[in-house]
């Protein structure tokens, strides 16, 4: 089980002096629109156990996403690699930010989560278009194929909590680059 910590109980100890090691594993462009002031950016694809062992030392490692889900991962990603006191912050940066907790701000960038709906409806779309209005039989098969694969992959994203599309996206050129 992942232990969580509230955004207040964070701010607190970074109030008190303590040193917070805090990482923010949303992609750069993500992190470039807004994020805690006091943390840094490791996407949850570049998470390497032995780099976050060594920023650690003994101390806990606190880790921050949107809204709690992609921190959860990299604490469990981390805790089955053998570390130890990864602390999930609970409500993500927006939560942070509602209490108190010091951010910043830049540039304006769609979420992940909106590229992967925008991606998914598109093929979705396509693939019926295609399976609809197709000039033969085999574009229409290709349709048929596309719009099921793609309705597949969602079902699976929903069962597992993990999604290869967003995955992909995250990779993509306009975000990693922190605007």
């Amino acid at each position: 089980m992942v232990a969580t910590i509230s955004p207040s109980t964070l701010a607190d100890l970074r109030r008190r002096g303590e040193k917070v090691t805090l990482i923010d594993v949303r992609t750069p462009a993500e992190f470039g629109e807004v994020h805690v002031d006091f943390a840094h950016n490791i996407p949850l694809d570049r998470l390497d156990p032995k780099e976050i062992e060594s920023l650690a030392g003994n101390r806990p490692v606190y880790f921050v996403c949107k809204s709690g889900g992609r921190s959860q991962k990299a604490c469990e990603k981390l805790l089955a690699a053998g570390l130890k006191d990864m602390i999930s912050v609970e409500g993500g940066t927006a939560a942070c930010e509602s209490a108190g907790v010091p951010v910043v701000r830049g540039r304006k960038v769609m979420s992940l989560e909106r590229q992967v709906r925008i991606a998914a409806g598109a093929l979705v779309a396509a693939g019926a278009a295609l399976a609809a209005f197709g000039p033969d039989p085999m574009w229409r098969q290709i349709g048929i194929g596309l719009a099921g694969f793609i309705g597949c992959g969602l079902v699976f994203a929903g069962v597992t909590d993990t999604c290869g599309m967003a995955m992909l996206i995250a990779k993509m050129p306009w975000n990693q680059a922190c605007r």
